[in-house]
């Protein structure tokens, strides 16, 4: 069964950039059919689709959040990454990694549901605070 597990600091600095790392074990991110997405969710709200990378390194991005945003991936670590440049106190959330079979039309447009995703990472609090 394939497991994802987030990992990177825990407080960013305003201005700076957030750099997010998902480490996935139990399947490939290369494997075909899959693909491999960043969701936040910020305190007292909703989820949010960031973005994500297709098992053929293709990219997708949230308009709202596609001028910050970047996703890579390291297929030799079997890890993909999320940098969120120019942080403000309003990107404070619980950043999340999780894989789907597809990339949804609704994301697009702001709506994101758990169901949308069959794994999930466990989530890690990023504060962005001076």
């Amino acid at each position: 069964q394939v497991q994802l597990q987030e990992s990177g600091p825990g407080l960013v600095k305003p201005s700076q950039t957030l750099s997010l790392t998902c480490t996935v074990s139990g399947g490939s991110i290369t494997r075909n059919e899959y693909y491999w997405s960043w969701i936040r969710q910020p305190p007292g709200k909703g989820l949010e689709w960031m973005g994500a990378i297709g098992y053929s390194g293709s990219t997708y991005y949230s308009p709202s959040l596609k001028s910050r945003t970047s996703i890579s991936r390291d297929t030799s670590k079997n890890q993909f990454t999320l940098q969120l440049s120019s942080v403000t106190p309003e990107d404070t959330a619980v950043y999340y990694c999780a894989r789907s079979n597809n990339v949804r039309s609704n994301w697009y447009v702001g709506i994101v549901q758990t169901k949308d995703f069959g794994s999930w990472g466990q989530g890690t609090q990023v504060t962005v605070s001076s």
